[in-house]
C-alpha cells in the first residue's frame, strides 16, 4: 500500500480559542473524509436510475456462475496420449491444433485493480474471445506478483504503528497529530501520472490541513477493517488478502482465465521459487549474469540498489557518469580566507570540484562558475585533501568510495559532516589551478546564476570556446564587471581553439551564439539549442587541435584524455541519478559504485543485444511503429542491471543467499511457468499437489531444462528427480504446445524496463522457436479526459467501475477508450449510455424473435438485400478488424454499425409500410451476439442462449462464415445513404437559414416538392481523369501522395479531385476496376431511387411529391429531362418530359443533384 515520505510543512496557529476549535473540527472531519474509501471517486460521474443496469448485471452473475461452473476458460494441450510424444515436431502440433497464448503484467499485490489494469487486461481479454472463435485452443492465465520492496516497507511501517498505537489503533488520538505532512508513494491503485501530482503538489485534503501520516490510516483509506489491519504487519499476509480480491475482480469483469495456473512469487511458492533459481542459475552458467563494481541507483535508508520498481518516484532514471576535475586552490578570495580561517590547516590542498562531459575540451578552460546564492561545504576527503561542492554531491560521492568504503557505507546523511560551509558570493574571485588548462598562472572562480545545486556538484568549469553557456556568460560577465564585483580581466582570458569542426569552425561556441543572435545568458532555450548543436558537431565530427592526442577525432580522444586525468591524480570518476529518485521507503536515492551481482544487458554483451534487436527489427509484431522503435531505443542505451538485493521479498539468489533476486529480474519469463504451474500445485502457495503430484523439491535444475527443451530425458534424470518419464513428457507438452506467447500485452511505460528484460531472457534461455511473437504496448487510461487520481476524487477501481456499469458496459466502454500507444480515455458517460443501448437491444431482440407480423416468404426486396448484404460487409470488416487488435474500430464495424444497419433496414421498410423479414431479422440477432461477444460476451450469450434457445454457450461459438459481400449491393446501400443524408442536410439548412431570418430558396415549412436529377452519361472532362486512375491502378498503386500530386498538375484539382477519390474508394471497396473505369455502376440507379420516394417522402417534412427526372438532352439550346420515377401529388407523370433546373447540370451517374420547390 502507500508508502508515505516524511517532508515538513508549516504547522497552523489559530489567532483565538473559536479558531482554534475550528480548526479542529475541519482537521477531524478532512481526515474522516481522507479516510473514506469511497471519496477517491467522488467527482466521477454520479448515477440516478439503475433498473437497466441492475437487470443486466443480474444477467451477467448468472453467466459468469455458469462459465466458472463448466470451467469452460480451462485449456489444455493436445494430450500425450492423443498424439505421442516424439512423433510430431513441435510447430507441427501448433499448427495441426491451431492456439492462442496470451498474457498482461502480472498485478503486484498491494492494493486492488484499477481501471488502468483492467484496460491493459481487456486487449488480452477480448483476443482471447476471438481466438476461441477462430476455433482455437485459447491459455489466459494470471499469476500474482510480490516480489520486491514495497509489500515488506509497508509492513514494517504496520509493526511501528501497532507498537505505537496498539493493535487496532485505539491510542491513536487524531487531535493530536503533529504538524508533519507525509506524502504517499503510489500504490498498485494508482497510475504512474498520479506520482507526480503526489510529489509536485499537495491534495485538496493535504491543502486543508489533512495528515494520513501513519500506513494504518492508507490502510483505512482503502477500505479494509480496522480490526484486520495489524495483521498486515505480517508481509506474507498480502500475499493471502489481495490475490482473491484480484480474482474476484476479474471474474466480476467476465475474464476467460484459466485460474487453475495461478501462482505468487517469492518463496512463498516453492515451486516458482525452483523455476526463478534454475532461470538465476543458468543465467550465470551463460555468463549473462556476472559480479562486479559498477554505477548503479541505490537508497542509502535501505543500504541496497533501488532499481526501478523499488521506486516511488523516477523509474527510469539511471546514473549518469561525469569526470569530476580536481581545481587546487591557489589564493583564497578574501571572504572565504576569513570564514575558512582556523578551520582548515593553512598546508590544506583544497580543490574546487567541477563535473564535466566534455574532459577533452580542459585544455581551453579560463575561469570556473560557482552559484553566488548556493551554500557549499568544504569536506575532508583524507589527512590533508578537501573538496569544495555542494552537500548533494558529496553525499553521492560518499557511496563512490570517496568518503566511505563500500563496506562501511552511511545510512544517515549527518555522518558526512562539512568542516565549514560558505557561500558562492564568498569564493568569487578565488585563485585556482586548472588541470590541461593552457593558463599554467590560475584562473578565476567566478559567479553564474543559472548553476544548478541539484545537478552535478554545483561547480562548473568554463571552457567558453566549445560552450555557448559559458561563452555567453564571461562575455556578459565582462561587460558588467563591477556590477558582478569582479575585476573585468579576469573574464577577458583569450579563447583558446581546442577542437576542430566542419560547420563551426574552431570556435564553436562564439560561432553559434554570434549567428543564433544570443545576447544573454538569460536566452535559456536558444542556448540549450546551441549547446546540443555544439556538442553534437564536436563530438561526432570534430578533431582535437591541442593536447597529446592532436589530430585524433575527438569520438576517440576523449576517453585517452578522460584517463590520462585519472592517471595524474587530476580527476576522477564521479556519478549521480540524472533525475530524482526516492524508493518505496521514502528515502532519496544516489549513484553508488559497488560490487554486486549484474545481468549483463547492453554493450557489454554486444551479440546478446545484437540478437534481440535483430529479432525486434524483423521477426517480433508489435503492433506499432512506436513500439518498434521504443524497443530499439531502449535496446541501444540499455546497460548493465543490478538483479539482486538484501530487503524485500522474494526468491534468494542460489550461489550467494544473502541477496534476494530483484523483481524486474524474476519476472521475465514466468509466461513459461504458466504452461506447467497445474500440472504442479493447485493453490496459490504451492501447499496442494497438481495433477501430477510432483513436490517441489523433485523440481530440480536439469528437470526445468527438460521442460523448456533445453536438454533430453535420460535415465540420469528420471533417477535424480524421481518424477515418471510420462509426467516429465506430459509437462514438456504444455510448454512446447502453449510456447511461444503469441501476445504479451503491457503499458508502454514497461518498455525500458520489463518488456525489454522479457526479451533478453527470453532469447538467452530458449530456443529461438519459442521466444515471444508479439507485444502490445498500450498508453496510460485517463478517467472522463483528465489523469486518474484519488486526490481529485476522479479515480475507479475495476471493482468500482463493474459494480457502477455493470461488466458488459465496462468492457464496451474500455474497447471505446482507444487502441493506440497514445493514452486512452474512458469515458464514464460512454459506460452509462452502453446501459441503455444494451438493455434496449435486448428487450427488442426479445421482442421481434417472436414477432408474428414479420414477413415469412422466400422473395426477397431490395431492402431485405441490401440488409443482408451490409451484415455481410460487416462481419467481415469486424473480423479483420479484432485480427488487427484494432478492438475500438472493431466494436464500431460490430455493434454501432451493425444496429445503424438494422435501423437503416427497419427505418426504410417502416416508411414503404412492409414488414420486416423474419428470416432476416433472425440472422441479425444471430450474428450481433457472435461478433459482439468478444467484447460483451454476457449479453451475447443470454441473448444466444435465452433469445435464440441455443444448447451450448456461445463462449464456445465459432466465428460466423458469411458469403462476401456483393460490390454492387454495397454502392447501392452507400447511393442510398449518401443520397438520403444529403437530401435532409438540405432541408436543414434552409430551416436553420430561415430561423435566423436569412433569405431561402424556398419555404422549408410550407409544402414542396422534390425532384431529383440522375443523368446517363458523365461529363467529358472526367475521361482524362479516369485514364490517370487506371494507369495508377495498372502499377498496383493508388497511394495518394503520388496520385494526388499529378492531379494538381493537370489543373483542375478543385473539381477532379472529389472525382478522383470517388474512383478509388469503389475500387477500394471491392467494385471491379473495368467497371468503374467503363463508368458502369454496379446498381440500377432509377430502380434504386424509385424505391427510396416513399421513404423520402416521410422523411422530408410535408412533402406533397417527389419525381425522379433524368437528364436526357438538349432541345433548342435548353437541357430536358423525363420523369421515370414519381410519388405523391404535383408531380409528372411517368415518361413525361420535362424543362430541367439549374441543378440538374450537377448531376453525374451515382451521384444525382435535386430541387426543392413550393407548390
Amino acid at each position: 500500500m502507500l508508502v508515505r515520505s516524511p517532508r515538513p510543512c508549516k504547522v497552523f496557529w489559530p489567532r483565538s480559542r473559536r479558531a482554534l476549535l475550528r480548526h479542529t473540527m475541519a482537521t477531524i472531519n478532512g481526515v474522516s473524509d481522507a479516510l473514506n474509501p469511497a471519496n477517491a471517486a467522488r467527482s466521477t460521474l454520479k448515477l440516478e436510475n439503475t433498473e437497466k443496469r441492475d437487470t443486466l448485471i443480474k444477467i451477467e452473475k448468472r453467466y459468469q456462475k455458469q462459465w466458472q461452473e463448466s470451467d469452460v476458460f480451462n485449456a489444455a494441450a493436445p494430450s500425450t496420449s492423443e498424439i505421442v510424444p516424439g512423433s510430431i515436431a513441435a510447430s507441427d502440433l501448433r499448427r495441426k491444433y491451431p492456439k492462442y497464448f496470451g498474457t498482461f503484467a502480472y498485478p503486484y499485490m498491494n492494493g486492488t485493480l484499477h481501471a488502468g489494469h483492467s484496460f491493459t487486461a481487456s486487449k488480452v481479454e477480448y483476443t482471447a474471445g476471438f481466438a476461441r472463435m477462430q476455433g482455437k485452443r485459447t491459455l489466459f492465465p494470471l499469476g500474482f506478483h510480490c516480489t520486491g520492496m514495497p509489500i515488506k516497507a509497508c509492513a514494517d511501517k504496520l509493526t511501528e504503528d501497532v507498537r505505537r498505537f496498539g493493535q487496532n489503533f485505539e491510542r491513536y488520538n487524531e487531535e493530536e497529530v503533529d504538524g508533519e505532512t507525509l506524502l504517499p508513494a503510489p500504490t498498485q491503485a494508482e497510475t504512474k501520472d498520479d506520482i507526480t501530482k503526489f510529489t509536485s503538489k499537495k491534495s485538496k485534503a493535504a491543502a486543508k490541513g489533512v495528515k494520513l501520516k501513519y500506513q494504518f490510516q492508507i490502510m483505512l483509506a482503502l477500505g479494509i477493517p480496522r480490526e484486520e489491519i495489524h495483521k498486515f504487519a505480517d508481509a506474507n499476509y498480502w500475499l493471502k488478502y489481495f490475490p482473491p480480491l484480484c480474482k474476484r475482480d476479474l471474474n466480476n469483469f467476465g475474464a476467460r482465465i484459466d485460474w487453475r495456473r495461478s501462482f505468487v512469487t517469492t518463496d512463498a511458492n516453492p515451486y516458482y521459487d525452483a523455476f526463478v533459481r534454475w532461470q538465476m542459475n543458468r543465467l550465470k552458467d551463460l555468463n549473462k549474469i556476472q559480479y562486479g563494481s559498477r554505477y548503479t541507483i541505490y537508497s542509502p535508508k535501505d543500504g541496497q540498489p533501488c532499481m526501478d520498481h523499488d521506486r516511488t518516484e523516477g523509474e527510469g532514471v539511471a546514473p549518469q557518469e561525469y569526470t569530476a576535475l580536481k581545481l587546487k586552490v591557489k589564493e583564497w578570495a578574501p571572504d572565504a580566507a576569513k570564514v575558512l580561517k582556523g578551520k582548515i590547516p593553512d598546508s590544506a590542498n583544497v580543490y574546487f570540484v567541477p563535473a564535466t562531459l566534455r574532459p577533452e575540451t580542459m585544455y581551453g578552460q579560463t575561469c570556473c562558475f560557482v552559484g553566488p546564492k548556493i551554500i557549499y561545504g568544504i569536506f575532508k576527503v583524507s589527512g590533508n585533501e578537501y573538496y569544495v561542492i555542494t552537500k548533494r554531491a558529496a553525499w553521492n560521492m560518499a557511496f563512490q568510495g570517496v568518503f566511505f568504503q563500500s563496506n562501511n557505507f552511511p545510512r544517515d546523511a549527518r555522518e558526512l559532516a562539512p568542516i565549514a560551509e560558505l557561500s558562492g558570493a564568498a569564493v568569487v574571485g578565488t585563485l585556482v589551478n586548472a588541470p590541461l588548462s593552457v593558463y599554467k598562472e590560475g584562473i578565476r572562480i567566478l559567479p553564474m546564476d543559472t548553476v544548478s545545486p541539484t545537478k552535478g556538484t554545483g561547480v562548473v568549469t568554463s571552457v567558453p570556446s566549445d560552450s555557448p553557456d559559458d561563452y555567453a556568460t564571461v562575455t556578459d560577465l565582462a561587460k558588467k564587471a563591477d556590477y558582478y564585483g569582479i575585476k573585468k580581466d579576469w573574464a577577458e582570458l583569450e579563447i583558446i581553439p581546442i577542437v576542430d569542426t566542419p560547420t563551426y569552425g574552431n570556435l564553436a561556441a562564439p560561432f553559434l551564439v554570434k549567428k543564433m543572435k544570443i545576447n544573454s545568458p538569460k536566452d535559456i532555450k536558444q542556448l540549450a539549442e546551441a549547446k546540443e548543436l555544439a556538442y553534437k558537431e564536436g563530438y561526432y565530427k570534430g578533431t582535437m587541435i591541442v593536447g597529446d592526442f592532436k589530430g585524433e577525432p575527438v569520438e576517440v580522444a576523449k576517453p585517452k584524455v578522460k584517463a590520462q586525468l585519472i592517471q595524474s591524480g587530476d580527476a576522477f570518476e564521479y556519478a549521480e541519478p540524472n533525475g530524482h529518485v526516492v524508493s518505496r521507503s521514502a528515502d532519496e536515492c544516489v549513484v553508488a559504485y559497488l560490487g554486486q551481482w549484474f545481468l549483463n544487458y547492453g554493450e557489454n554483451d554486444p551479440a546478446w543485444r545484437d540478437q534481440v534487436l535483430d529479432y525486434v527489427k524483423n521477426d517480433m509484431e508489435t503492433f506499432s511503429s512506436e513500439t518498434r522503435n521504443g524497443f530499439e531505443k531502449n535496446l541501444e542505451w540499455l546497460n548493465r542491471w543490478a538483479c539482486a538485493r538484501t530487503y524485500g521479498l522474494g526468491s534468494k539468489l542460489p550461489w550467494e543467499p544473502k541477496f534476494l533476486v530483484e523483481s524486474l529480474s524474476d519476472s521475465t519469463i514466468y509466461m513459461a511457468y504458466y504452461t506447467i504451474a497445474h500440472l504442479l500445485h493447485s493453490d496459490n502457495f504451492g501447499t496442494q499437489p497438481g495433477l501430477l503430484n510432483i513436490r517441489p523439491q523433485q523440481m530440480v535444475d536439469e528437470v526445468w531444462d527438460y521442460l523448456f527443451c533445453r536438454r533430453e530425458i535420460s535415465d540420469e534424470l528420471l533417477k535424480s528427480s524421481g518424477i515418471s518419464k510420462a509426467d516429465l513428457e506430459t509437462m514438456r507438452r504444455e510448454f512446447e504446445y502453449w510456447y511461444p506467447l503469441d501476445m504479451r500485452v503491457s503499458g508502454k511505460d514497461l518498455i525500458p524496463n520489463h518488456l525489454t528484460f522479457f526479451l533478453y531472457i527470453h532469447s538467452a534461455l530458449f530456443p529461438r522457436e519459442f521466444w515471444p511473437s508479439s507485444v502490445r504496448a498500450n498508453g496510460h487510461l485517463m478517467l472522463n479526459g483528465e489523469k486518474m487520481s484519488k486526490s481529485t476524487g476522479n479515480f475507479l477501481t475495476l471493482n468500482d467501475a463493474v459494480t457502477k456499469y455493470g461488466a458488459d458496459a465496462t468492457r464496451i466502454a474500455l474497447a471505446d477508450a482507444g487502441d493506440g500507444v497514445e493514452d486512452a480515455n474512458f469515458e464514464e458517460t460512454v459506460a452509462n449510455q452502453i446501459i441503455l443501448r444494451m438493455y434496449t437491444l435486448k428487450e427488442w431482440c426479445e421482442d421481434v424473435i417472436v414477432d408474428p407480423s414479420l414477413r415469412t416468404s422466400s422473395d426477397k426486396n431490395l431492402w431485405d438485400r441490401l440488409f443482408e448484404n451490409e451484415m455481410r460487409t460487416l462481419v467481415h470488416e469486424a473480423y479483420t478488424l479484432y485480427a488487427a487488435t484494432d478492438y475500438k474500430a472493431a466494436l464500431k464495424s460490430a455493434l454501432y454499425d451493425f444496429t445503424s444497419a438494422r435501423d437503416f433496414y427497419r427505418e426504410a421498410l417502416a416508411a414503404a409500410s412492409i414488414p420486416m423479414h423474419h428470416d432476416l431479422i433472425s440472422t441479425y440477432i444471430t450474428l450481433q451476439a457472435l461478433i459482439i461477444s468478444p467484447i460483451a460476451p454476457h449479453w451475447a450469450d443470454y441473448i444466444w442462449q435465452e433469445v435464440l434457445h441455443k444448447p451450448i454457450t456461445i463462449q464456445n461459438a465459432l466465428w460466423p462464415e458469411v458469403p462476401q459481400p456483393d460490390a454492387g449491393l454495397t454502392a447501392a446501400y452507400t447511393y442510398i445513404r449518401t443520397t438520403s443524408s444529403a437530401i435532409t442536410s438540405a432541408e436543414g439548412h434552409q430551416i436553420r437559414k430561415k430561423s435566423k431570418g436569412k433569405h431561402t430558396q424556398y419555404d422549408p415549412e410550407q409544402p414542396k416538392r422534390l425532384t431529383i436529377y440522375t443523368a446517363s452519361s458523365f461529363p467529358a472532362w472526367q475521361q482524362k481523369y479516369i485514364d490517370l486512375v487506371r494507369d495508377f491502378h495498372s502499377k498496383s498503386t493508388l497511394e495518394d501522395k503520388s496520385l494526388n500530386a499529378e492531379v494538381g498538375r493537370m489543373g483542375e484539382g478543385k473539381k477532379a479531385m472529389p472525382f478522383v477519390q470517388s474512383l478509388k474508394k469503389r475500387i477500394q471497396t471491392g467494385e471491379k476496376a473495368e467497371d468503374v473505369f467503363d463508368r458502369k455502376l454496379t446498381f440500377e440507379e432509377t430502380e434504386v431511387l424509385g424505391q427510396m420516394l416513399r421513404g423520402l417522402r416521410k422523411t422530408v417534412p410535408r412533402c406533397r411529391g417527389l419525381e425522379v427526372v433524368e437528364v436526357v438532352g438538349e432541345e433548342e439550346g435548353k437541357k430536358r429531362g423525363r420523369v421515370v420515377v414519381s410519388e405523391g401529388g404535383g408531380v409528372g407523370e411517368k415518361g413525361e418530359e420535362t424543362e430541367l433546373m439549374g441543378s440538374a447540370e450537377a448531376a453525374v451517374p451515382g451521384a444525382p443533384s435535386f430541387f426543392f420547390e413550393n407548390v
